[in-house]
């Protein structure tokens, strides 16, 4: 009896379970509902595909992209469905998901808290739109393994990453690129034991790499492309990281040098340290890795290019001494390269001293000698650190070694006692060790400040410099304890003598000097004081009138010439005051800073700002500008903002504004160097100033206004801005127009220019398509056109010819160059340099190098906006080769201008006979041409106010009123 009890118990309890799994199916009744709420809060859940009753969501058969394991949802997987709307708030009671792939869609707003999803290993919620992300979010992820939050505009003011990731112990890949972080990278990364993979990119992240990073087995590190100023600090620790596969490092502030340890990351396939300030040397261990990317590009590194292995490596826009890899330096710039390596390359140094030779170029510090062998290294004040090179001594000719006032440490080498003709070391204000090294008696060595370190000889002040040759093509910056005048003895003269001067100097050959009482001295002294005071009141009074008397008349000047003059709040800083005259021709004008003035003409009938008679000032260009209102911008670039603007007369112009938060040395030196240029040059293809404008903060150009806009919305963008795309004809014209513009600059204006910056966006279009060149901001003048002017870098990558990006040093060949460059343009229809193409085609010049000389390739390549047919290959053909030879490495095998403008001209305007008209019948042209002559005058009947078919008759009468003497030749 009780086993048929025990049987019916049994039996019922499994017909309870049947039942509740009737009313509940196989799904936990809490993850259910989870997922309706999931769906419900889509604005399209028809791309799910779940049914919206009957079935379970664990099946069989299970929803579409979803997962479980017996009754419980561990995976949902959506990712590239296209769907938006909000996540459920209570996901997270999602408690036994494993992994949630909702990557690539638009899922927004604010994202729910994964707080608890202990279970959690993979989450790929990256390219969405949510806007929020909780505090708690990271709490109890301590199974997470891969978690991916790019692409999601977190938080627009910044977040940071809370510290709670960090008992995510099991986490091997972080990815949180362009999410909105700011603040450092926070160090417990470096202490995740099992992150392999850590991806920051594109966010605002600021601060140093943590050294908790040292050591740290990541093989992915992206930190790259953080904005102004970006992540900063050294990279040397990157050098213990040995499983490091990726590395990149671009577009920061990393500054010192790259560490030789390097050359042990054997795994390295990508390193990009492009755009930082890193300095000094490649390490030859860096240069023997293979790896697929190695971009060293745009930073101040020094030295010999090494040859790389790196089939791709890249080191434009350097420092380096010599062009070609495997080229050492010369032995003085390898000298001064190891002192500068000794004080870890500074930074304020580093871009002052590039090039092979310290006697040409702007070598900070440096002088020379007529013969170039340095003889002067004059380094005061200049904030250095570090101890001093034994490679100073390989300037076997240096006289003076000035090195005060900065924060050395170390040993003064031994060998420096061997310079033969050194005179002078001076020490003072630093912290180097005893030892000090016995100098020759005539060389004065000056080491006051030195706490630890008793000189040879210590004086209070410091002598005067000798220069025993003049400097070669230098002048180095003067400073204020170094005399500029001085007297000049011989080479081997002492600069200052160890005994005090003997009387016979003061009181003349052969007397004595008179003994002089205490008392005397004293009575002597008062009378000399009074005297002085006196003097000095009275020049001070003297000096007071001549200035008021100076205002009152300068003023009356301003008054009446109509001009307008900006004072400083100091009246007596006359360094600082700014004055305009723009004259009655709008491209004539004055600016006067300080004791400067720069002019274009005379000043007679001057107004303040003129486009003819038109005056227009600050407030007027405010107004027509509609006070610079975002509606009429016509485009930005690194001067600032361009404006359209409409005056009474209907007469567009443009208005350049400089932004106030970018009024710096540089920006106002790109303005002045506008105003100076298109002043001195007048061209129909050079876009005209019509006058400038400077009031408080405000700098402002005004030019005639282009309304085709730049050349690169018609070659790149003419699809998003609704544009037709250039024909072969308007291509051609434009480039002849360009070629026009700069053979005026180099070689048919008054003077030689370089304009240094021409790219497509610097070319500007007219209603007819005919184009002018602008932005003069970087023109250097070129004194001698045979030969180069060492300058700052300046220009755009992608045009930069590549003796200019190593060297500094231009000439008019590297304007060539660019112009080659938009000739490549002009006929493929892409940008100079893309990184989203791929590494065969992302820069421009190489890839058509490489394509040019085979006739299908290059058709292949032919911009396919052009439609191109037969009839122009030839003519594309011409150009591409015409480009080919400007791109020339050697600038020494690129054409000039003028030689450009023929081959275009011929293009463009290719010549053919008309047909014969009637107006030259008559005339036989076998004749000798004194017979056709005779022939006319026989024929010509008329006289000397005859009609208009007669050549001499156009001649006219001699005007009334001249007496019957007056002949032709009183008129010429």
């Amino acid at each position: 009896m009780m086993h048929v009890y025990r049987g019916v118990v049994y039996l019922g309890t499994f017909v309870v379970i049947i039942l509740v799994n009737v009313v509940y199916g196989v799904t936990n009744p809490n993850d259910f509902k989870i997922l309706n709420y999931f769906r419900n809060g889509l604005e399209n859940p028809e791309l799910l595909q779940w049914p919206s009753k009957g079935n379970d969501p664990c099946g069989p058969p299970a929803w579409p992209h979803v997962f479980c394991s017996s009754d419980r949802v561990t995976q949902i997987q959506v990712q590239n469905l296209g769907l938006k709307g909000d996540l459920p708030r209570n996901l997270n009671e999602l408690d036994k998901i494993q992994n949630l792939g909702l990557q690539k869609n638009e899922f927004s707003g604010k994202l729910p808290t994964f707080s608890g999803l202990s279970d959690l290993k993979y989450a790929y919620l990256d390219n969405n739109q949510f806007d929020m992300i909780p505090a708690d979010f990271f709490n109890g992820l301590s199974n997470v393994q891969v978690l991916a939050l790019d692409n999601n505009p977190f938080n627009r003011s910044g977040w940071s990453i809370p510290t709670e990731l960090q008992d995510s112990a099991q986490l091997a890949n972080f990815s949180c690129m362009n999410c909105g972080l700011v603040g450092p990278v926070p160090d417990f990364f470096g202490k995740l034991s099992s992150l392999t993979a850590l991806k920051l990119s594109y966010n605002r992240l600021s601060g140093k790499i943590p050294d908790s990073f040292r050591d740290s087995m990541l093989q992915i590190l992206w930190l790259n492309n953080q904005g102004e100023p970006g992540m900063t600090g050294p990279i040397d620790l990157i050098g213990t990281m040995d499983q490091l596969m990726w590395l990149w490092l671009q577009g920061n502030s990393f500054s010192g040098t790259i560490p030789d340890t390097i050359g042990d990351l054997t795994s390295l396939k990508e390193l990009d340290f492009n755009g930082n300030q890193l300095v000094g040397l490649i390490p030859q261990g860096l240069a023997n890795l293979n790896m697929r990317v190695l971009d060293l590009n745009n930073n101040m590194l020094m030295g010999p290019i090494p040859k790389f292995r790196s089939a791709n490596a890249t080191y434009s826009s350097n420092s380096f001494c010599q062009p070609t890899p495997g080229v050492p330096c010369a032995p003085q710039v390898k000298a001064l390269l190891d002192l500068l390596g000794g004080w870890n390359y500074p930074a304020n140094l580093a871009p002052e001293w590039s090039g092979n030779d310290p006697c040409i170029g702007p070598w900070l510090g440096i002088s020379c000698n007529p013969k170039g062998q340095v003889t002067i290294v004059n380094l005061q004040n200049k904030n250095l650190t570090g101890t001093l090179s034994p490679s100073l001594a390989n300037l076997d000719l240096l006289l003076e070694v000035h090195l005060q006032g900065n924060s050395l440490h170390g040993l003064v080498p031994v060998n420096l006692t061997k310079l033969r003709f050194l005179r002078l070391l001076d020490l003072r204000g630093n912290t180097f060790d005893p030892p000090l090294p016995k100098f020759r008696a005539d060389v004065k060595v000056i080491t006051d400040g030195n706490a630890h370190l008793v000189a040879n000889v210590t004086v209070a002040a410091p002598p005067p410099s000798i220069h025993p040759f003049p400097p070669l093509n230098h002048n180095p910056k003067p400073s204020k304890e170094l005399p500029s005048k001085s007297p000049s003895p011989g080479d081997n003269q002492p600069i200052l003598s160890d005994s005090p001067p003997s009387p016979e100097k003061h009181s003349g050959s052969g007397s004595k000097t008179p003994t002089v009482t205490k008392e005397q001295t004293t009575s002597k002294n008062d009378e000399n004081t009074l005297i002085i005071i006196v003097v000095c009141a009275v020049s001070v009074v003297l000096a007071v009138l001549a200035v008021v008397l100076f205002f009152k008349k300068r003023r009356k000047r301003e008054k009446d010439s109509g001009t307008i003059v900006i004072h400083p709040k100091d009246p007596f800083d006359q360094d600082n005051i700014v004055k305009i005259t723009v004259l009655e021709d709008p491209m004539m004008y004055t600016v006067q800073s300080g004791s400067k003035t720069t002019s274009s003409g005379g000043t007679e009938g001057s107004r303040v700002i003129e486009i003819g008679n038109l005056v227009i000032s600050t407030q007027d260009l405010r107004r027509v500008t509609n006070n610079f209102a975002p509606e009429n911008e016509l485009g930005r670039g690194g001067f600032g903002v361009v404006y359209k603007g409409v005056i009474e007369d209907g007469i567009q112009i443009a208005v350049k504004r400089m932004e106030s938060a970018i009024i710096n040395s540089k920006a106002l030196d790109e303005f002045q160097a506008e105003i100076a240029v298109l002043s001195k040059v007048r061209h129909r293809h050079l876009v005209s100033l019509l006058g400038y404008s400077i009031e408080g903060n405000e700098r402002l150009l005004v030019y005639e206004y282009m309304p085709k806009g730049a050349l690169s919305g018609h070659l790149f963008r003419w699809k998003s801005l609704n544009l037709e795309p250039l024909s072969w004809t308007k291509r051609l014209n434009i480039a002849l127009d360009v070629a026009r513009g700069m053979e005026y600059l180099h070689n048919l204006a008054h003077q030689s220019f370089i304009h240094r910056d021409l790219k497509s966006s610097n070319i500007l279009l007219d209603d007819d398509f005919r184009a002018k060149v602008s932005d003069f901001g970087l023109v250097k003048l070129a004194p001698d056109k045979e030969r180069s002017v060492a300058t700052r870098l300046a220009g755009t990558f992608g045009y930069l010819a590549p003796e200019y990006a190593v060297t500094g040093k231009v000439t008019t060949k590297i304007d060539v160059f660019s112009f080659g460059v938009v000739l490549m343009e002009l006929v493929t229809g892409l940008t100079a340099l893309d990184e989203h193409r791929s590494e065969e085609t992302r820069y421009l010049v190489e890839w058509f190098w490489q394509i040019k000389s085979n006739k299908e390739n290059l058709l292949a390549s032919i911009d396919p906006a052009l439609d191109a047919k037969e009839d122009i290959h030839k003519s594309i053909c011409i150009m591409a080769e015409l480009a080919g030879h400007c791109t020339a490495r050697d600038p020494n095998h690129r054409p000039d201008m003028s030689h450009v403008v023929n081959v275009l001209g011929q293009l463009v305007e290719s010549w053919k006979p008309i047909e014969e008209s009637d107006e030259y019948s008559g005339i036989d042209y076998s004749l000798p041409l004194p017979e056709m002559l005779k022939d006319w005058q026989h024929e010509d009947t008329g006289d000397f106010t005859g009609t208009s078919q007669d050549s001499r008759g156009s001649i006219p009468a001699k005007p009334t009123g001249f007496a019957d003497s007056f002949t032709s030749n009183d008129a010429r």
